[in-house]
């Protein structure tokens, strides 16, 4: 089993020199052959394909490519074009991992073939999410940690074959979100099973949430709503609509919990910056996800609309 870690980025330096520190350090043993590191400098304009060209002399499994700028989806497929790998781990630029992690996955992954009997199979490593940037993996599970999903690229390893079999990301989701779950939607339908791995954990960095980043928050859930209606387009089904939020019930949610948008950035700033300040900066964003949540289905309700004029 040799692995290729690929890993797309975009100005995300700083965690990116821990992303790679971690994986620099992996302990292998058997049925481990070996690993390489793929990182897929998406544009970036931020100093990061100038230090990765001076890394590389320190780390040798790593290779680096780069490209103009045209999202996750186009990046993953520069590395799987490149990789050489018979086994592909996916994670995120801002994700620090143990020094078990490939082994951890590779462990669940010889565990799964031989208790199906097949290779039709991935694995899924825990993701916790974490503000503390010189210490990332101090951070504990918490309930806000959990994931349902079938497909995500910030922790998952699996057979290369099976990509192939499938078709690799779909480069059309250029802006924020769902590129990877299209991809497990495809997975699932020839039968590809899921296997959990919580032994090999990731820890998502993210800055501690201040107002001054909800200009942001805002649009890339608008950005992830019209993601959102191309995933439906493509698989037009009631659990894509679910996923993406587009159905009444989503509406009904976060109308009543935002009071028909009234309870938004400018009315609850306030309160949001009171709780920052006590340091409660997660509870302020959990509560900013109420408004969040209601631009992003209005914004799949207007998207779709735009697709589908005689709905409208």
């Amino acid at each position: 089993m040799f692995f290729s870690v690929i890993i797309p980025t975009y100005n995300r330096l700083p965690i990116l020199q821990k992303c790679l520190q971690g994986l620099a350090q992996q302990q292998i043993a058997k049925p481990v052959e070996g690993y390489e590191v793929i990182v897929i400098d998406d544009g970036s304009n931020d100093g990061t394909w100038d230090w990765l060209t001076r890394y590389q002399q320190q780390m040798p499994q790593l290779r680096c490519f780069r490209q103009q700028n045209a999202g996750p989806a186009a990046a993953r497929n520069l590395g799987l074009d490149e990789a050489k790998g018979d086994t592909i781990v996916f994670i995120d630029s801002d994700l620090v991992v143990t020094d078990s992690f490939l082994q951890a996955h590779s462990n669940a992954l010889t565990g799964g073939f031989a208790k199906l009997g097949h290779q039709r199979l991935f694995t899924y490593g825990a993701v916790i999410n974490t503000c503390n940037f010189e210490n990332p993996t101090a951070e504990p599970y918490k309930v806000t940690d959990f994931s349902a999903a079938y497909f995500a690229t910030g922790n998952v390893a699996i057979p290369r074959h099976l990509l192939d079999k499938v078709g690799h990301f779909d480069t059309r989701f250029k802006q924020y979100g769902w590129e990877d779950l299209e991809l497990g939607v495809r997975l699932k339908k020839i039968g590809v099973k899921l296997i959990k791995c919580p032994e090999a954990v990731g820890y998502h960095w993210n800055p501690a949430f201040s107002l001054e980043r909800l200009p942001a928050l805002i649009e890339r859930e608008r950005q992830r709503a019209k993601t959102g209606v191309l995933f439906y387009q493509k698989h037009p089904t009631w659990e894509v609509r679910f996923m993406i939020q587009m159905t009444p019930a989503h509406r009904a949610l976060w109308g009543l919990l935002s009071w028909g948008g009234y309870w938004n950035e400018q009315r609850l700033s306030g309160l949001l910056q009171w709780l920052i300040e006590r340091g409660r900066s997660q509870l302020a964003l959990e509560i900013a996800r109420i408004f969040l949540n209601w631009y992003h289905v209005q914004a799949v309700r207007d998207a779709y609309r735009q697709q589908h004029p005689q709905t409208a």
